[in-house]
């Protein structure tokens, strides 16, 4: 038998080459990015990276390269430092990197930076703690009344709220998953800096679950213009 066919004849590909380099990329999705399900962003970022010219690595019976994200982001947000890996098969500088990459970004995304980071470092997704989120309100009351709303959030013992999980409401505490939540701008439009907790036992805190429990304290509906990310936080980012 052919040393490169299958049992029944087919040809088996060589044995991909082992990866070399890890890339972290610092990347930001802009507010009117396509809307793309998870299959089509990683469609979108595996014609990307094949249009680099990049070596990226691709692991056996793997149809596309994988990019490695820290948390998913929900597609209608943007995002200003979302990290992301790539493996590669040989050691590539910086600078060649760099241009490769920024030379074919998927649309409504750029490249703000990126790290060489070692091989062996555990899973990326496993170091995110938390994240932080700027939420623009759509009108509402005052900044001193919504900020001492948020104070009164960060003073309660609980936040009992539900989920649907599985077609059913479940309740939770929101209480653990709020790190901080506070007003940073009160312009013609109220901004909010939300940041909340990643914890294994209970999952991660949502901004617009945190918006909804800021309502229901003040005693007033709030809606929301805009969410975005501004970074996740990570245990072990580099810079």
């Amino acid at each position: 038998m052919d040393p490169h066919s299958g049992p029944a004849g087919e040809l088996v590909g060589e044995p991909p080459l082992p990866p070399r380099q890890r890339w972290r990329l610092v990347l930001a999705r802009s507010p009117d990015a396509p809307e793309l399900t998870g299959r089509e962003l990683a469609e979108a970022w595996d014609k990307a990276l094949e249009a680099s010219g990049l070596p990226v690595h691709r692991a056996a019976g793997q149809a596309r390269a994988r990019v490695v994200w820290g948390a998913p982001l929900p597609s209608r947000m943007a995002a200003e430092r979302e990290p992301a890996e790539i493996l590669l098969t040989e050691a590539v500088p910086l600078w060649r990197v760099r241009e490769a990459l920024t030379a074919h970004m998927p649309d409504g995304w750029n490249l703000v930076d990126l790290h060489d980071v070692w091989l062996g470092a555990p899973a990326l997704a496993g170091r995110v703690s938390g994240a932080v989120y700027r939420v623009t309100l759509d009108g509402g009351p005052g900044a001193d009344a919504i900020q001492a709303a948020a104070s009164g959030l960060l003073e309660a013992r609980q936040l009992i709220r539900t989920r649907v999980k599985g077609g059913a409401s479940v309740a939770y505490d929101l209480r653990p998953l709020l790190a901080d939540i506070g007003v940073v701008g009160a312009g013609p439009a109220i901004v909010l800096r939300v940041e909340t907790r990643v914890l294994p036992e209970r999952g991660s805190g949502r901004p617009e679950e945190v918006v909804a429990a800021l309502a229901e304290r003040f005693g007033h509906s709030l809606s929301t213009a805009s969410i975005l990310r501004e970074r996740l936080t990570i245990t072990d980012e580099p810079g």
